[in-house]
């Protein structure tokens, strides 16, 4: 199946209640191929209205934080947990994620991103239960993860508040803009990673591959390395990423 093919089905589906009372099951939007694969809770309903996303009062602060990002649209791939507006901005119901998560994941699949970027409890909840990261997350403690980048099997994750924060809680704009910038360095892994030793003793099973996932092509503006690599600093081969030193790598 195409994901065109699939877009198609998300459009006519009526497996649950929320067909009744939308104007338009919203497909994703952006780049397939980007690394950078955003998953908010469900359009609103301007965004039901528009058949678009982000185009209500919460788009507007996406775009807002995309733009302090330096990201465009082609940076990343985004589509709803929820395909169909919620009447009243209501939770989700429980049968309603069951049965539109199964076209989320069919999206990952074919789209076969880097990272996953879920935005607000929900989103979060469903990537970290269908990953086992956390098997039904409590909600308060789902500050606990957020900008927390984490390795499940072959993808990354990394859980943002939802952009529509700041319209109950204004005092949390600061955050949500620190955490979201840090999506710039996500878009793309290290400048170093081809000819980093990393690499190499990780494609030789030397070295446990979390480092090169959290590091180098995760947040490589932490890596050790990557700092003395950009001031002309000595450092040997057998540093990890964190500083320290992994005695069986050296000579």
């Amino acid at each position: 199946m195409t994901l065109e093919e699939l877009n198609k089905k998300i459009r006519s589906c009526t497996k649950c209640r929320l067909h009744k009372t939308r104007q338009h099951a919203l497909v994703g939007e952006g780049n397939p191929e980007a690394r950078l694969f955003l998953i908010p809770q469900a359009p609103g309903e301007m965004e039901d209205e528009q058949d678009a996303m982000f185009v209500g009062p919460s788009g507007q602060i996406f775009r807002e934080l995309i733009q302090k990002a330096e990201l465009s649209w082609n940076d990343f791939y985004i589509t709803n947990l929820i395909k169909c507006m919620l009447p009243g901005c209501r939770k989700p119901k429980q049968d309603e994620i069951e049965s539109c998560s199964k076209y989320l994941m069919q999206e990952i699949e074919l789209t076969r991103p880097d990272i996953l970027v879920p935005l607000g409890y929900y989103a979060t909840k469903f990537i970290f239960d269908e990953y086992g990261i956390i098997n039904d997350l409590p909600k308060n403690n789902f500050k606990d993860h957020i900008a927390e980048l984490i390795v499940a099997d072959d993808i990354k994750i990394f859980p943002l508040s939802h952009p529509a924060t700041p319209l109950y809680q204004p005092e949390l704009q600061g955050n949500l803009e620190a955490s979201y910038v840090r999506l710039k360095i996500l878009k793309k892994q290290c400048k170093w990673y081809p000819v980093c030793p990393i690499k190499r003793y990780t494609e030789q099973g030397r070295l446990d591959r979390k480092w090169s996932e959290l590091y180098c092509k995760g947040n490589w503006q932490k890596c050790q390395r990557y700092k003395m690599e950009e001031s002309g600093r000595y450092h040997p081969d057998y540093m990890l990423p964190d500083g320290s030193e992994a005695e069986h790598l050296k000579p």
